[in-house]
């Protein structure tokens, strides 16, 4: 397999994910080598003139590039939306309703072990999101055994999960009190952009440049800046008219940038956010006294809440005649679908770095998810493997 061929593979992402997070934890774990996890604390920033933004380097990865990161989320979610599985309510109606499911029943989870408690409460958002480079990477290595339709549902299950984890980080983990001078200047820059898109202003630098100055009042608004990646893809000129068959005039997109940035976001913006937030000390004494109630909370909601959620929510609305399940979909597949859902990873972990105060608990809480999510992909991998031993 040449470099080019092993890149190109789907699970290429996810297995360089997992392997940052676990160099990650082991430089954090041998005492000589925690250098490397207070090395991402070092400040850095711009200074132009009187002005200064200074953050520490972990905080540029995860305000900043990890902005890159919901840019291009924003693009597959505007796609889907525009001309695939969102585009209709009947196409739409299964992978909605299943992550519904998926999220509301982990966060309950969550609360059912932590709602009494004041330091980890804000805990609950943690469980609900799915990685999706490993759910596709899940997918990918049992290759053609598994129906289309089984991918396509993963797929758009996965982006409305983004959406859903967006709708959260934005309205319920801001990162200081809201400055609403900064967030109506936003929103007039949104403004300035939509009317941009609909007099077909096409010239993709002039969003990234007005995008950049989004992203500036939205980080000092007070509302996590990485929200303005997804709004500035939702702006983004994307439509294009094109000649079908008999000289018919059909509407398709443009995925020509989503394309350009999707190896930025998956070689390099993901992995280095996982260098610098997967770290922490692996201590096996913390549960010695039993399971917290954070990683309670967490193991359960995506290991037991995730498949509930995602295959009740699929069945109420099937039964309810809301959807239908796709051609060579069976219950079985929703069934291993869900066990593949509850890889929380990157999601889990960004969540899980804004929700406690206290450092003990915010590595308590990156332990967990690492745990669950590495559970959930071996038994993920292996539902999907049984359920589809005999098709195809």
């Amino acid at each position: 397999m040449t470099v080019k061929t092993a890149i190109q593979h789907p699970a290429a992402g996810g297995i360089l994910l997992l392997v940052s997070a676990s160099f990650a934890v082991l430089m954090a774990t041998v005492p000589s080598m925690q250098w490397f996890d207070r090395m991402w604390d070092m400040e850095a920033g711009l200074d132009i003139g009187g002005w200064s933004l200074q953050m520490s380097i972990r905080h540029w990865i995860n305000d900043a590039f990890m902005a890159v990161f919901f840019f291009a989320a924003g693009l597959e979610i505007k796609r889907e939306m525009v001309a695939g599985e969102l585009s209709s309510v009947r196409k739409s109606a299964l992978p909605v309703m299943a992550a519904i499911g998926g999220m509301l029943l982990p966060a309950c989870i969550y609360a059912l072990f932590n709602g009494g408690s004041p330091e980890t409460s804000g805990g609950w958002g943690i469980p609900m999101a799915t990685d999706i480079a490993f759910a596709v990477g899940v997918l990918s290595l049992l290759g053609d055994r598994v129906p289309a339709g089984v991918k396509i549902f993963l797929m758009t299950l996965a982006v409305v999960d983004d959406i859903g984890a967006i709708i959260v980080l934005a309205l319920f983990y801001p990162v200081h009190p809201v400055e609403w001078g900064y967030l109506l200047a936003a929103v007039a820059l949104v403004l300035v952009l939509v009317v941009l898109n609909v007099r077909n202003v096409r010239r993709k630098p002039v969003y990234i440049i007005l995008g950049t100055v989004l992203w500036f009042l939205v980080y000092m608004s007070g509302i996590h800046a990485t929200v303005s990646g997804v709004v500035l893809a939702m702006v983004m000129p994307s439509r294009i008219r094109v000649k079908g068959v008999a000289g018919t005039v059909e509407t398709k997109v443009d995925c020509s940038l989503e394309e350009r940035i999707k190896p930025l976001v998956t070689f390099l913006i993901v992995p280095l956010f996982a260098l610098a937030n997967a770290g922490v000390a692996f201590n096996p004494e913390v549960f010695s006294d039993g399971l917290p109630g954070v990683s309670l909370g967490i193991a359960a909601g995506l290991l037991i809440g995730k498949p509930a959620g995602i295959f009740l929510f699929s069945l109420l609305s099937v039964k309810g005649r809301l959807a239908a399940l796709p051609s060579g979909v069976e219950w079985k597949h929703i069934a291993a679908v869900g066990v593949i859902g509850g890889i929380g990873f990157t999601m889990s972990i960004f969540i899980n770095s804004l929700s406690f105060t206290d450092p003990a608990v915010t590595d308590i809480g990156k332990i967990s998810v690492l745990i669950t999510s590495v559970i959930a992909m071996a038994a993920g991998l292996a539902a999907m493997a049984i359920v589809c031993g005999k098709d195809n």
